[in-house]
């Protein structure tokens, strides 16, 4: 490949990235543009993102893009002179226009450049109604309104569709340079690799017994390349706006498909992630924003009767907790169905009079569970919530619901901010040690001798006079060695559910770089990862959503099935 050609794939990458964000940003301006009608900065702004990737276009040879964009901003510019009003219709076609612009772009970069048959009769609509708006005029006698100056006014933060400006790139976000992910995520794992080897000399010196000059040049290392560490660590993070603000479009259209009037609002756009957990992220908020608006938010009149805004409201909240994300989806619809979610229930052989409300709303995650009479395009199937819970479980988060009939319902999900390193609490269980995440520990006790358990290692304590049910690793594992001083390790979930993993030695906490499990391994139940430890031994990180459901599965049949409890208080260490 010649010079000229690297060159100009380094552009064409350029112009990829900006052009991705320019047409986000230009459907979040439309959107507010329905909502608004004739707002000047707003049309403003769409016409000249339209401009900028019309330019762009034609100084890399782009004609099929370029003659799809003058027309779009003939369209743009009747409105701008308010020969035409904003109205859902037209904006509805000018969704269809940057839906078909995210498929000409790589395309044309991939150099098919030529239009499609479909982009070809919507190039040919936009031009009709652009044509028609200048005819009407021209009969009506009027003049033309002079457009808005070139640049708007700056705007808050909070504005619903933000513009962007001369120190911040299309999507909103700082300029700066573009790195390739794949040099990100090797530099990550060459500072994971430090980590370890640090750990391994700090080891040796120690047993060693070497000098304090050692020990003090050791700890100045230890400070470096921990302080490294944080600031790879930092370059990977990128704000959550992007992958929130995509589903803006998302409620509008699927409210639209059903009939029903529902806003978009986001807090915390700002807040900042590991890429890797971005990646991820995107399924399960689909999905949840999907559900909200289809089980959640009632029709017009269905909210008028129950005295409620017919617009209802969808609000996607992130936040940063005790070194993890916390993302939020709330709705203000009819909430969830008890006698709906009972009956389904029932017909799946389920024992509803022991579940409490905590335990029935969790149902909803369960394979195949649906409350919809019928199956449609976008529920009835019992794939939705499934799939927002396994897909949590595999980035080693959680998710919790909680809801009220008429009020709505919130679901919230806690994912690490990093899926490289963690801050990770060690156990030992018989020759073995195990890794959990610190974030899940709640705190440790010393088991009660004696504890009897079933044939599956599970039983029950009481922890404050409160049931905790309990799951002994050495069992489930079937670890050998002599069995020692038990301790409980107490884990938690968002919901408040509690149980306790049954471990023979506790090691404390420490950083732990996390290393995929291979092939042949992968699906063990109870794993997620692995972690090379200081003395070079393997360690397995813990699956603790898994192990939990293990262990609470039991405590029923270990209580007896009245919930009593005949174990001792447990002692907190």
């Amino acid at each position: 490949m010649t010079d000229f050609e690297l060159e100009r794939d380094a552009i064409v990458q350029t112009f990829l990235g900006e052009a991705q964000e320019g047409l986000a940003v230009m459907e979040e301006v439309l959107i507010a543009l329905e909502v608004r009608g004739e707002d000047p900065e707003l049309l403003g702004t769409v016409f000249r993102l339209a401009h900028t990737l019309k330019g762009n276009g034609a100084s890399l040879g782009f004609d099929g893009l370029v003659a799809f964009c003058h027309t779009l901003e003939d369209l743009l510019d009747r409105l701008r002179e308010r020969s035409l009003p904003v109205t859902s219709e037209l904006i509805a076609l000018l969704l269809r226009a940057v839906d078909a612009l995210r498929e000409m772009v790589p395309a044309a970069a991939a150099g098919a450049d030529a239009l499609s048959g479909g982009q070809e009769r919507l190039r040919r609509q936009l031009a009709a109604h652009a044509a028609t708006a200048t005819v009407a005029a021209a009969v009506a006698g009027r003049e033309p309104v002079p457009a808005p100056a070139p640049e708007p006014a700056p705007v808050a933060d909070t504005d619903p569709a933000p513009r962007p400006s001369a120190d911040r790139a299309p999507g909103g976000s700082p300029r700066g340079l573009r790195v390739d992910m794949h040099k990100l995520d090797r530099m990550l794992d060459l500072t994971g690799e430090i980590a370890i080897a640090r750990n391994r000399l700090r080891r040796m010196l120690v047993e060693g017994e070497a000098s304090p000059e050692m020990i003090e040049a050791q700890g100045e290392v230890d400070r470096l390349c921990q302080d490294l560490q944080e600031r790879v660590m930092q370059a990977r993070l990128v704000p959550l706006r992007a992958t929130l603000r995509q589903h803006i479009r998302t409620v509008r259209d699927l409210a639209a498909s059903q009939g029903k009037q529902a806003r978009l609002r986001i807090e915390g756009e700002d807040v900042e992630v590991d890429t890797s957990v971005i990646e991820h992220v995107r399924d399960p908020l689909t999905h949840m924003v999907r559900n909200a608006v289809d089980h959640g938010i009632e029709r017009p009149e269905l909210r008028r009767q129950r005295g409620k805004d017919p617009c209802g409201t969808i609000a996607l909240r992130a936040r940063h907790e005790s070194g993890t994300i916390v993302i939020e989806i709330s709705d203000d619809g009819a909430g969830l169905d008890r006698e709906r979610i009972l009956d389904r229930a029932r017909r799946r052989g389920l024992d509803t009079t022991r579940l409490d409300a905590g335990e029935l709303q969790r149902l909803v995650f369960e394979p195949g569970f649906s409350t919809a009479e019928a199956v449609t395009e976008l529920s009835g199937r019992g794939v939705g919530l499934d799939v927002v819970r396994r897909n949590v479980h595999a980035l080693r988060g959680s998710v919790g619901i909680r809801s009220r009939a008429g009020e709505g319902t919130t679901i919230a999900v806690r994912l690490p901010l990093t899926l490289a390193i963690i801050e990770g609490f060690g156990v030992g269980v018989g020759d073995e040690t195990y890794v959990i995440p610190l974030e899940a520990v709640a705190e440790c006790l010393e088991l009660p001798a004696e504890t009897p358990t079933d044939g599956d290692g599970r039983g029950v304590i009481s922890l404050r006079g409160k049931p905790l049910p309990y799951v002994r690793l050495r069992r489930l594992f079937g670890c050998a060695g002599d069995a020692r001083r038990e301790h409980v390790v107490v884990v938690r979930q968002d919901d408040g559910a509690q149980a306790g993993l049954v471990v023979d030695d506790l090691y404390g906490e420490s950083q732990t770089v996390i290393k995929p499990l291979g092939r042949i391994f992968r699906g063990l139940p109870g794993i997620s990862g692995s972690a090379i430890l200081g003395s070079g031994r393997v360690a397995l990180i813990l699956d603790v959503p898994a192990l939990l459901a293990r262990a609470l599965a039991g405590a029923a049949e270990t209580s007896g099935g009245d919930g009593r409890i005949t174990e001792t208080e447990a002692t907190v260490v």
